[in-house]
């Protein structure tokens, strides 16, 4: 995967666009800029948080950023046919424990897990269950 060791869950990729943003969340993009990605999951959970919003200041703030991180370049990382076949494994794996996280959550995972990458998130508990998934928390 290159130079990019990171994949951004929405949770972080959202916090620059806050108006009182974390400073630790803030300090970590700064300081590994160019070496993180998103999901298509993400980027579809972004783009749907914003189109559910009325007409307004902020919706336009909010589209504005997404098209700005879109104009410089950031990775959005592909729910595969090799990230499906693995989230399938996990899946079935985790039903027969009688476990059932959220399937788009399923999909960020698997595709962190296929490319290698630690998956950066406030919401650590939501991925513990994936097997071989690296976790990261940049608000602590």
């Amino acid at each position: 995967m290159g130079g990019i060791k990171y994949l951004l869950d929405t949770n972080v990729l959202s916090e620059p666009a806050k108006l009182k943003p974390n400073e630790r969340v803030m300090q970590h993009l700064a300081s590994k800029n160019g070496q993180y990605a998103t999901t298509s999951v993400v980027w579809h959970e972004l783009h749907y948080g914003c189109h559910c919003l009325p007409r307004s200041k902020r919706k336009t703030e909010l589209l504005s950023y997404l098209d700005m991180l879109n104009t410089q370049g950031l990775i959005v990382l592909p729910y595969d046919q090799v990230a499906a076949v693995w989230f399938s494994k996990q899946r079935a794996r985790l039903k027969s424990q009688g476990n059932m996280p959220t399937y788009a959550d399923g999909e960020i995972a698997a595709i962190a897990a296929v490319n290698d990458l630690t998956l950066v998130t406030r919401n650590i508990k939501d991925f513990q269950c994936y097997a071989k998934v690296s976790l990261a928390n940049w608000f602590d």
